[in-house]
């Protein structure tokens, strides 16, 4: 998103809808993607906590923290490549469809 949306309170309902949206697997998903966002949600929460309000595009930040966090974790051994392919295909979901 474009630094001239990225407002706090744009940020802060980007994130909401993020939030809600792992929130909602737990009610409605299976016991892999309950899993699998279980596991995102920790980095997420992580991520979002270490972008900084002032940054001007908290977007990106967020991105580029959380993808940094998960490829650390994944290199560490953390997941199994096939659960990996589900978490990036989670982030991109929730990015992609929570602006």
């Amino acid at each position: 998103m474009p630094a001239s949306f990225a407002t706090d309170s744009n940020f802060s309902n980007y994130l909401d809808n993020i939030e809600h949206r792992l929130n909602t697997v737990v009610e409605t998903g299976n016991d892999e993607e309950l899993f699998i966002a279980s596991y995102f949600h920790g980095h997420f929460s992580l991520a979002a906590s270490q972008v900084n309000p002032e940054h001007p595009d908290p977007y990106h930040a967020l991105d580029v923290i959380l993808k940094d966090n998960l490829n650390v974790a994944f290199t560490n051994g953390e997941l199994a490549e096939p659960d990996q392919a589900l978490v990036w295909t989670l982030w991109d979901s929730c990015k992609n469809n929570s602006l």
